[in-house]
């Protein structure tokens, strides 16, 4: 591996990163903007304002752009004006705001929610993944999750980060999208029993947050909430590779470049909303990796 570079800088909280059509795609969550820039950072987009707090992005079969938006628990849709209409509202499924999400290639998605009020300490809850189908459509897709976090497709499988529950999780994916039992596709070690977010922080091995898509070997790279650092995890659990962000935490990872060979890295120095929110201290870091995306 190389030396970290970085790509953006001077931003809030980035989360959802994404390699695609050539560019790197990013929300970043306080000034409410959808961006987007060449691998080296280079001619930098505005995509879309989101005001009620972007997360998580795809794409449509059809090329037009999906958007997480966080507080109002729905999912936008960017038509090819540049407009942002509601693709489906999830209100009515989830209590607390939405967080990262996949898209399968025939427009259907996943999303994860927080499940409680993270950011005031509220007591921990768990919360299940909904489904929006092609025909935009709602439904409780899992069980509860410990805090699910950044959602991929492995082969046949969903593959979803537990923050809180120390493992990522796979489920097979049906011909019509329902999600079969969860299995431990890599576990860190036991949840944790803390109903406080903070103590449960503590107890915590890895705190797995975003995660790629799978690489050419079929491994993925998590980024660790607590440990300043995103680790290359094969499934079954086995850890063969680590970039460190030193002194700064990393909260989501995506795979790309031209060829493939650089992951990109969502850093900050911490992710409480009310010490992010009013800085602009959060960057986009890039480090070239031996295994290209698949």
């Amino acid at each position: 591996m190389t030396e970290l570079s970085t790509v953006l800088s001077d931003m809030s909280f980035l989360e959802g990163p994404r390699w695609h059509d050539g560019r790197i795609w990013v929300s970043d969550f306080y000034t409410h903007r959808v961006l987007s820039a060449r691998a080296d950072g280079s001619d930098l987009r505005t995509e879309a304002e989101v005001p009620q707090q972007p997360s998580g992005l795809g794409w449509l079969p059809d090329g037009r752009l999906l958007i997480v938006s966080m507080r109002d628990r729905r999912i936008l849709r960017r038509e090819t004006d540049g407009t942002l209409a509601t693709h489906a509202d999830l209100s009515g499924h989830a209590e607390h705001v939405l967080n990262d999400m996949v898209v399968d290639g025939g427009g259907g998605l996943w999303v994860g929610s927080f499940g409680f009020d993270l950011m005031n300490g509220a007591p921990r809850a768990a919360a299940p993944l909904l489904r929006v189908a092609p025909d935009g459509s709602v439904s409780v897709a899992s069980e509860p999750l410990h805090f699910a976090n950044g959602p991929t497709l492995s082969g046949g499988d969903l593959v979803v980060a537990e923050t809180f529950g120390n493992r990522m999780s796979a489920f097979a994916v049906g011909d019509d999208g329902t999600l079969g039992p969860r299995r431990d596709w890599a576990l860190f070690g036991p949840p944790s029993a803390a109903e406080d977010p903070f103590d449960a922080i503590a107890e915590l091995t890895v705190a797995p947050d975003g995660i790629s898509a799978p690489d050419a070997e079929g491994a993925i790279w998590v980024a660790d909430a607590i440990g300043n650092r995103a680790i290359r995890v094969r499934p079954g659990g086995m850890v063969d590779g680590e970039v460190s962000t030193g002194q700064v935490g990393t909260y989501a990872c995506a795979l790309g470049g031209d060829d493939g060979h650089t992951l990109f890295l969502c850093t900050a120095p911490g992710f409480a909303e009310h010490e992010r929110r009013d800085t602009r201290l959060a960057r986009l870091l890039a480090v070239r990796v031996d295994v290209p995306a698949a």
